[in-house]
């Protein structure tokens, strides 16, 4: 029993040691930031990121391409004259963000019982009066029992939320499908001061939603990723220590 817990108590202690190490290697980290703006990441290809997955997605049954003796139109073709909008791998196409979400709930309930029960004898066959050598002093036949209850419970809820994000953020063409849809990524990151913020877009779109100008609405894409945050001083504040996260997370209460 002593070994057992013996050797409990060094896992304890070795877990303990292992995640003061990460701790200490993360807050070095960001010492050695202290008086610093957060730094830019490095421009990089998507497909080289790590966790990165090819879109798969069901595509209908090739055509063969068929050219029209005497004509200038071939046989699946989606445009007559070439244009500079995006259409291979490596081609930039904007992203017109535009998010509103609003949503308002209100939710009540309201309940109401009353209950009175009420027992008495009166007159049992003439043997009232004996119920007075049964019964406590002062006790009379026709109350013998009375109950009454009453229970009433009322719940009221509301939520009310709001958001809207606006912004354009230039996205690469990483895939494109078999049927000719294109998978495009893009990210954008903006300092000011110690904070520096960051929009990831992500999706898959048509050709044909794409405009003249080269750009696209956010609502026609399709599977779509859409994050915004940052990083810095402002959300390190906001955000718990990571002794508390962790902290919520384990406590059952």
């Amino acid at each position: 029993m002593t070994t057992s817990l013996s050797r409990t108590a060094l896992r304890l202690v070795c877990a303990s040691a292992l995640a003061g190490s990460l701790a200490a290697c993360g807050a070095a980290d960001r010492l050695s930031q202290v008086g610093k703006a957060p730094s830019l990441s490095a421009i990089e290809d998507p497909t080289a990121s790590p966790g990165y997955k090819p879109v798969q997605m069901p595509m209908p049954t090739p055509e063969p391409v068929n050219y029209a003796p005497n004509s200038l139109w071939r046989q699946g073709s989606k445009a007559f004259f070439k244009d500079q909008r995006a259409r291979q791998v490596g081609d930039l196409v904007t992203v017109r963000v535009k998010f509103t979400d609003k949503a308002n709930f209100d939710n009540a309930s309201k309940r109401s019982r009353q209950n009175s029960e009420n027992f008495g004898a009166g007159s049992l066959f003439g043997y009232e009066a004996e119920l007075g050598s049964v019964l406590p002093d002062n006790a009379k036949a026709d109350a013998l029992l009375a109950a009454k209850s009453d229970a009433a419970s009322a719940g009221a809820g509301s939520i009310r939320r709001s958001e809207e994000l606006a912004t354009n953020v230039a996205a690469v063409v990483v895939q494109a499908l078999p049927n000719g849809n294109l998978v495009v990524e893009g990210k954008q990151e903006i300092r000011v001061n110690f904070e520096v913020r960051e929009l990831i877009v992500a999706g898959v779109i048509r050709p044909e939603d794409i405009e003249a100008d080269n750009t696209i609405d956010s609502t026609k894409i399709a599977q779509a990723r859409i994050a915004y945050g940052g990083r810095g001083q402002i959300t390190d504040v906001q955000q718990p220590r990571y002794g508390q996260q962790v902290m919520d997370i384990v406590l059952p209460f």
